[in-house]
């Protein structure tokens, strides 16, 4: 599945939720997040953009990767894809994308009994 192109966001369920569990109360909710991902084979650069904010992580499918969180702290973690579904293990929440009708569809689950599901589809731009 080619992730390679430019998504803006079309729609999001618990953002604000997902925001709080992880220590992010502070972070702007209001914008129309853009997410560009630049695909080579199974290596990424996926970056999300707000105004005065961006985001960038760098990646290969298949191997463990140096990553960092929104707050910009590094950790490393195993990058996996299959069934056209990255998945990648973040301190505090489990993180896939997967391409579904066209459009870029991300989950971010926090465990325990509180966990709180976000989730976000982008429509390509």
């Amino acid at each position: 599945m080619a992730f390679a192109g430019k998504y803006e966001l079309e729609s999001q369920d618990q953002y604000e939720e997902f925001l709080e569990e992880i220590g992010l109360l502070n972070a702007k909710t209001d914008h129309k997040v853009v997410t560009e991902v630049v695909q080579d084979g199974n290596h990424f650069t996926w970056t999300q953009t707000i105004p005065n904010w961006t985001w960038s992580n760098e990646f290969t499918a298949g191997q463990e990767c140096e990553l960092a969180t929104m707050k910009g702290v590094k950790f490393t973690a195993p990058v996996t894809m299959e069934g056209g579904k990255i998945s990648i293990p973040f301190p505090q929440y489990h993180f896939t994308a997967e391409l579904t009708e066209g459009k870029l569809v991300m989950n971010c689950i926090t465990p325990g009994e509180k966990g709180v599901t976000f989730k976000r589809i982008s429509k390509r731009i």
